[in-house]
């Protein structure tokens, strides 16, 4: 969301880099240029010049102006206030002292709601919770329906009453139903409405005075802009709305209403919805955004979702079978797998401090279809092939080709990096140190040994339990990113493993080659110069 605003900021940074040591004019122009990168992300105004008129008069001081590395400390001071202006802290959901807690979600009609409080039921069951969720929304045609399909994908139990009771009937009666079951928290979906429809937000304030609910969080798609931050003033003004989900998050709006919906309504961001997929909701941290918004990345997040796929015992298991050297292309598929499990591939390398934007300057283009074409491919050898890939010779790879339909040369150039990784883990496998190894004796994980971009996935991994065991505080790892707007070209290849992403290489065969000229034409041309 946040792409076009991170590249403006980042140039800025950069200049200020080549400048060396600043002057207060230096400073007032940088300020120009973030004043004008917020406004363009539809950032509230007011909430800009705020930011603006803080970060300077932090900015012109003789910490800054006398500073060896002033246009680092400016990089820092902006970080800092962008963590003001979204919150500070996290704030996490509140637990009722007696009774279950009660949780209810409110929001316009199309925001989203039915979809996230699945979501919120999920993410609270990972927690060891045993939710409830209670269809209240008798309005929308097929709500009810949604609701019972979300509840039946995830194994989470639905109450419901149809569309002919009123919603204040069916609540108080789910809760009684929970009480009597040991469920805990009940979720609310209620019906989408407009802040200027009376009787339905008349409707909201009776459930609110009735059941009292613990948490009453708004939806909001955040790529409506400012709209997001109007109609959370309204809903805060009839109810008492104790948090927000953003949702859309992974969108390519302008991201204005994540940096100013919490100045201006003082409601704090509990969750950012991140994709579609019922898994694609993150807790909100306001450091970890801001981090993304200077593109120093956000490997926090990046060891949580990989923490979630890979456990310490199949971890282990995958080293042994390394170590007998008996990893295959099934293996090999199913770590592709459990990465596509955590998210686009995309979103995982803007985690990377400077990566994403390196990667737009550089446009280099690494998306879920490179997965499609290695799946395809993998999935269209025999089980033996898969065991044994220096078997496949010309007949069964243009077998396989046209299985998967894709050339013969991707196959051959899948098999060739599957060696060269092998060879690579071979080598390096009982090493320790480096960026991954995480110090002396220390194995590297799986993933870190995989080529190109799926190896950075693996390699923030490592870094995070390297420092956990040191006792280094993992959230300083961001820092790192603040030097990257001056990253050059071989910076980006050696960073991504010796080329832009060996992923891309499996693309080349797909993009059109100049045509070769005869040696007549070649001739011809070399007249003209």
């Amino acid at each position: 969301m946040f792409e076009t605003l991170t590249d403006r900021l980042n140039q800025t940074f950069a200049n200020l880099t080549s400048r060396g040591q600043l002057s207060e004019s230096d400073v007032d122009q940088a300020m120009r240029e973030v004043r004008r990168a917020l406004l363009e992300a539809d950032v509230n105004f007011r909430v800009v010049r705020e930011f603006v008129a803080s970060v300077r008069e932090r900015a012109v001081g003789e910490e800054v102006l006398t500073s060896l590395t002033p246009a680092q400390t400016v990089i820092s001071i902006v970080n800092e206030e962008l963590i003001k202006i979204l919150g500070e802290e996290p704030v996490p959901l509140t637990s009722a002292s007696a009774g279950p807690t009660i949780i209810m979600l409110v929001g316009l009609q199309g925001s989203g709601k039915t979809t996230h409080i699945g979501k919120l039921a999920r993410h609270l069951r990972s927690q060891g919770r045993n939710p409830l969720l209670v269809a209240a929304d008798v309005y929308r045609p097929a709500a009810v329906n949604q609701l019972q399909t979300l509840g039946g994908q995830l194994d989470i139990p639905v109450y419901q009453e149809g569309v002919d009771e009123k919603p204040l009937k069916i609540v108080r009666n789910a809760l009684r139903h929970a009480a009597d079951r040991g469920q805990d928290p009940v979720l609310v979906d209620t019906a989408g409405r407009l802040q200027i429809d009376e009787n339905m937000m008349a409707e909201l304030e009776e459930l609110e005075r009735e059941i009292k609910p613990t948490e009453i969080l708004l939806v909001a798609d955040a790529m409506t802009g400012q709209e997001a931050v109007n109609v959370a003033e309204e809903f805060n003004r009839r109810l008492n709305v104790s948090g927000l989900i953003l949702t859309k998050m992974d969108g390519d709006a302008r991201g204005g209403a994540a940096l100013s919906i919490r100045s201006v309504t003082g409601i704090p961001i509990k969750f950012i919805g991140t994709g579609e997929r019922l898994d694609a909701l993150e807790q909100f941290y306001p450091d970890r955004l801001a981090s993304r918004i200077l593109g120093m990345g956000d490997v926090l997040s990046l060891i949580e979702r990989a923490q979630e796929q890979v456990s310490e015992e199949e971890q282990a298991a995958l080293e042994e079978r390394l170590v007998e050297g008996q990893f295959d292309l099934e293996d090999f598929l199913e770590q592709l797998q459990r990465i596509k499990n955590m998210g686009p591939l995309s979103q995982l390398l803007d985690m990377i401090p400077g990566v994403g934007s390196m990667m737009r300057n550089q446009e280099v283009e690494i998306g879920d279809d490179d997965f499609k074409h290695i799946e395809a491919i993998i999935q269209s050898m025999t089980p033996t092939e898969r065991r044994f890939p220096d078997i496949i010779k010309k007949s069964r790879r243009d077998r396989i080709a046209a299985g998967a339909g894709v050339p013969s040369q991707e196959v051959r150039g899948l098999i060739k990096q599957f060696n060269d990784m092998k060879q690579m883990m071979a080598q390096f496998g009982m090493i320790g140190g480096g960026a991954g190894g995480g110090g002396k004796g220390r194995k590297r994980g799986m993933m870190s040994r995989m080529p190109g971009a799926l190896g950075q996935v693996g390699n923030a991994r490592d870094m995070m339990k390297a420092m956990q065991d040191q006792g280094i505080d993992p959230a300083q790892l961001g820092n790192m990113g603040a030097g990257m707007p001056g990253m050059s070209p071989n910076d980006l290849e050696a960073l991504m493993g010796g080329s832009a992403g060996s992923l891309t290489k499996m693309d080349r065969g797909n993009r059109k080659k100049k045509p070769k000229q005869s040696k007549k034409q070649r001739k011809a041309r070399g007249k003209r110069r």
